[in-house]
């Protein structure tokens, strides 16, 4: 189950930099996360350091 960017996202950019399959992209408002490229790894959760990134 891939991982959700939750609204309490501040676009910092944190998360996709450390995604190493390039899964996650900036939105008009916030980060989001392409549920068919993600690899669960966890990395951007790891990362974001709002813990604004959840399993979905």
């Amino acid at each position: 189950m891939a991982y959700e960017i939750t609204k309490d996202c501040t676009s910092c950019g944190a998360c996709e930099d450390s995604c190493p399959v390039e899964a996650i992209c900036e939105d008009t408002d916030k980060y989001v996360i392409d549920a068919d490229k993600c690899t669960d790894c966890g990395a951007c959760a790891d990362a974001c350091p709002v813990g604004a990134i959840v399993e979905g």
